[in-house]
């Protein structure tokens, strides 16, 4: 029974992370889209807003949930990995990205009633942070106890700097483009 509920935490785990990869996106269109002409505007807006409905009530809100449940599930199979370092640094990184997904949360309820707070450009770099939590994760859970924590420290500090730096040059490229 173990092995079929962590292949279920980790199928929802997935769908949850492309959720939130891909609602940034849609962010970054909807954000675009106020920016043209009239009619064009409203009708990418009006668009933009059912997907976004879609993509976050149908996909990823319950893969966020089902995701929690199976690892709160696996959780109470094993509670010895609580004890377990690299466990409890995971759990601070699925605390992060719960926080991420609050954030998008809030984000996509203002966005749904054309209040627009963010440029498209920082939501490009915004979507970066669940790319930096992914990776975090991943290795945590791969190499668990095997990993130095300076070193995993400094390697996911240098992964977001080399993020920042592809972020301003594709802004670079943006803009001469335009």
């Amino acid at each position: 029974m173990y092995e079929y509920i962590k292949s279920l935490h980790l199928i929802f785990v997935i769908t949850w992370f492309a959720g939130l990869f891909y609602i940034v996106r849609l962010f970054v269109y909807q954000i675009e889209a106020n920016e043209k002409p009239s009619p064009e505007r409203e009708i990418l807006l009006n668009q933009y807003k059912i997907m976004t409905y879609r993509l976050w009530f149908i996909i990823t809100w319950p893969s966020a949930i089902l995701a929690i449940f199976f690892a709160l599930w696996l959780l109470h199979l094993m509670p010895a990995w609580l004890q377990m370092p690299w466990m409890q640094v995971k759990l601070g990184f699925v605390v992060l990205l719960l926080a991420y997904h609050i954030k998008c949360h809030l984000i996509y309820k203002e966005l749904q009633k054309d209040i627009f707070n963010y440029s498209s450009n920082f939501m490009r770099l915004w979507n970066e942070g669940a790319t930096i939590i992914l990776f975090a994760v991943v290795f945590l859970v791969i190499l668990k106890n095997a990993i130095n924590w300076i070193y995993g420290v400094i390697g996911i500090v240098l992964f977001s700097v080399l993020i920042m730096l592809g972020f301003k040059f594709y802004k670079r490229l943006r803009e001469k483009s335009n």
